[in-house]
């Protein structure tokens, strides 16, 4: 059983900043890509950044120069570090991982259950 726990999710105001961490754990071989999405209200959920396992970043184009993703592959945990946030940023993030449980020959997707992030004055 692989599981994916979020934090770092809060109230900020508009131009701070916020952390987010996903820590995956459970049985796990290895881990692909892991990635970060995010679902305000009404809206689908969309990619925010992708990070594969040797460090290669793909962000969404309204994220570039405010938002960096990063992985630590010792701690199975990936980072999105959110500067100069605005109203609209406000969402459920997600993160995503493409996870190769110990045992099996096959990677599956798995998600986390989401943490909140508002920018509000």
């Amino acid at each position: 059983q692989v599981q994916l726990v979020e934090s770092g999710g809060g109230l900020v105001q508009p131009g701070g900043s916020l952390r987010l961490s996903c820590a995956a754990s459970g049985s796990i071989f290895s881990i692909d890509g892991m990635s970060w999405y995010r679902q305000a209200p009404g809206k689908q959920r969309g990619l925010v950044a992708t990070i594969g396992s040797a460090g290669t970043t793909y962000y969404a184009d309204s994220m570039k120069g405010r938002f960096t993703i990063s992985r630590d592959n010792a701690k199975n945990t990936v980072y999105l570090q959110m500067n100069s946030l605005k109203p609209e940023d406000t969402a459920v993030y997600y993160c995503n991982a493409v996870v190769r449980p110990d045992f099996i020959e096959k990677s599956y997707t798995y998600w986390g259950q989401g943490t909140q992030v508002t920018v509000s004055s």
